[in-house]
């Protein structure tokens, strides 16, 4: 099916297909003018401008680099939750609170009936993807880790809210896919949170995939799988972007008991490390993964978004990926079309 998916839509790519999870480091112009805006002291037709301009260099980056299917880094936008609930109806923002190491977001607070409010992330997409002949992910969050990274102070349970969540993110999802978006990726790091809210949270991914003519990936980073697979791989979407490198590859131990039987964005980099791996290093964690999972459903990646990284951080650590997967393109076979 998924294969047919990426047919249907005319996007063929090589064997190991390259890709980044979302997030790249914001140019410091960009992130000077964003404090320069927070201040008054610039418009927000000026600021849009900066973030058109750091999106512009990193598609151009990433086509530089060879990567196969490319990101916008998300220059518009901060948090992966506030981002959302500052633009739909029925949250308000609250206090700041600690999302990791020294970082810090508003966390949103449900206080009525939740509502989209028109396309929250299409433009930038349309933007990203008119930039570029190769492919441009919509990226969005998903509708559990947008439930569980808020306050709760309306609908009468969790499971209410989520699925509130997913009925409004649907109309996003529909208008990326009508935009013209043919793959799309949902972020779900909370997923893992708590294993026993995982039925509805597979429940609430139906809600926003079911019937939509889109290849879907879902991001799942540092997440405790051992309580959620395989039951994890009911979730309706074509592809699990999964951190691998920074958890030593542990994740494989569960593909030895249960088979993994989707498509697999493979995390190869540790986005949290200052230090840049080396190609043999990509490669040899490539080859452990063909011991259990097949060649022509492997994307190469790294575990998670590259913001927490400096600029040339992050495209060093791109560069050794690209070149190993061409390295394994090699070894494995010539150009082979995942849609043929």
């Amino acid at each position: 099916m998924s294969r047919a998916k990426l047919s249907q839509s005319g996007i063929e790519l090589p064997l190991f297909p390259t890709t980044s999870v979302g997030s790249f480091p914001k140019p410091d112009y960009l992130t000077k003018g964003r404090a320069r805006f927070k201040r008054g002291e610039i418009s927000l037709e000026r600021l849009r401008e900066l973030e058109e301009e750091a999106t512009t260099f990193w598609i151009r980056t990433q086509e530089e680099l060879g990567m196969d299917v490319l990101v916008d880094g998300e220059m518009y936008r901060g948090d992966m939750v506030a981002f959302f609930a500052e633009r739909w109806q029925g949250f308000e923002m609250g206090g700041l609170v600690r999302s990791y190491g020294n970082r810090y977001y508003h966390k949103p607070i449900i206080t009525g009936e939740l509502h989209w409010t028109g396309p929250t992330t299409v433009n930038w997409w349309k933007f990203a993807q008119n930039q570029t002949q190769r492919p441009v992910k919509g990226m969005l969050t998903g509708p559990y880790t947008l439930m569980d990274w808020s306050f709760n102070e309306f609908y009468g349970s969790r499971k209410d809210a989520c699925m509130a969540l997913a009925r409004e993110l649907r109309k996003e999802v529909e208008a990326l896919a009508h935009a013209g978006a043919r793959i799309i990726q949902i972020d779900e790091p909370a997923i893992s949170a708590r294993p026993e809210e995982l039925t509805f949270a597979i429940e609430a991914m139906h809600h926003v995939t079911d019937g939509i003519e889109a290849y879907f990936i879902t991001h799942i980073c540092y997440g405790a799988f051992e309580y959620i697979y395989p039951e994890l791989l009911k979730l309706p979407v074509d592809n699990f972007d999964l951190e691998m490198s920074n958890s030593k590859l542990d994740f494989l131990d569960h593909v030895k008991a249960y088979p993994f039987i989707k498509d697999l964005s493979f995390g190869v980099l540790d986005v949290h490390s200052h230090r840049i791996e080396t190609v043999e290093e990509v490669r040899e964690r490539l080859q452990k993964a063909l011991a259990f999972l097949h060649k022509e459903n492997v994307w190469v990646d790294p575990d998670c978004g590259l913001k927490t990284r400096t600029v040339d951080e992050a495209i060093q650590k791109l560069r050794v990926l690209v070149a190993a997967a061409k390295e394994m393109r090699g070894r494995e076979g010539a150009f082979a079309s995942r849609c043929g």
